[in-house]
């Protein structure tokens, strides 16, 4: 007999951490749709600023505080990791990804994943070989009045803090004089430069903004997780990185969309199939949809610049 309150709970936590996977997800998108590069060192970017994260609770005492000051230390906490990891971001770009702007493709990729180690080893000295508990600032209570289903605070906080980015983001690129100039970089680097924009500052912007995405994921990341560990980036930037070439690589809104359907397959699979199967069913089902739409589900089918 089908269980429908089981299946509803399953949806509510694979929309939940769908929407954590879809914002680490822009990070990717974003730099691939304006230099074609796959920034494989983004997950564990978000490591470091995890490891930030604990670093600033564990110093102002945060889990003592009450509800009011809490609050303002989770926002203070989103800003100043938020800021961390776009302003790394923007210096790899500058030391590492721009003298590499012209050489052959493969030459960025592999400097992304040594920066991918790079980090990881930052993170093994920052916060050590074992997995760190995250201090539980948000209530894991129910919200909802069946105790049947649960909706808990910390789903709230996922919700309350990523939708808006997201919208934010989208509002920026389409509606603002940089993201108009973003977009024509995207298509055409030269032709963007020869009407006088400055093609490497939308670049680190790009970047920036790509990595204060990141660090805000990795305070809520800590905050409903309650565990950080050095290698966590690898697993977390897997799974992004995967929605977004689902939902079009390069493509905002495809990010999101491929995100959710991330977190749905992850958390139904998990809830009929067992832990063990879920990754095997999330790739299986991403190389069917790219066999039929190598383009992604909201990506446009563009030929080839040579």
């Amino acid at each position: 007999m089908f269980d429908t309150e089981f299946f509803l709970q399953q949806c509510s936590i694979g929309l939940t951490n769908g929407a954590l996977i879809a914002l680490v997800a822009l990070g990717y998108t974003m730099v691939y749709g304006i230099i074609g590069l796959i920034n494989f060192a983004h997950g564990d970017l978000i490591m470091l600023g995890s490891c930030l994260a604990l670093s600033l609770v564990t110093a102002v005492g945060l889990a003592e505080a009450g509800p009011s000051a809490t609050a303002l230390g989770i926002l203070f906490l989103v800003v100043v990791c938020g800021l961390f990891c776009g302003l790394v971001n923007v210096a790899v770009d500058r030391l590492v990804y721009k003298p590499l702007r012209k050489a052959p493709k493969l030459a960025p990729l592999v400097s992304a994943i040594g920066v991918s180690f790079i980090f990881m080893n930052i993170g093994l000295f920052w916060i050590g070989p074992a997995d760190r508990s995250f201090p539980e600032l948000v209530p894991a209570t129910n919200l909802l009045p069946v105790e049947s289903l649960r909706f808990t605070a910390k789903d709230l906080l996922v919700v309350a803090i990523v939708m808006p980015l997201m919208v934010l983001l989208s509002g920026l690129v389409k509606f603002t004089r940089i993201g108009k100039a973003m977009r024509a970089v995207s298509q055409d680097p030269t032709a963007a430069a020869l009407v006088g924009i400055d093609v490497d500052r939308v670049i680190a912007t790009t970047f920036f903004l790509g990595g204060a995405l990141g660090g805000a994921a990795s305070v809520i990341y800590g905050l409903s997780i309650n565990t950080i560990g050095f290698q966590m980036g690898f697993q977390n930037g897997l799974y992004a990185f995967t929605a977004a070439v689902l939902g079009g690589i390069g493509n905002i809104p495809g990010a999101v969309v491929g995100g959710l359907v991330i977190g749905l397959v992850r958390a139904l699979g998990s809830g009929y199939f067992g832990e063990r199967w879920t990754g095997a069913i999330v790739f299986a089902i991403l190389i069917v949809i790219l066999v039929f739409r190598p383009e992604g589900l909201l990506g446009r089918r563009t030929r080839e610049k040579v």
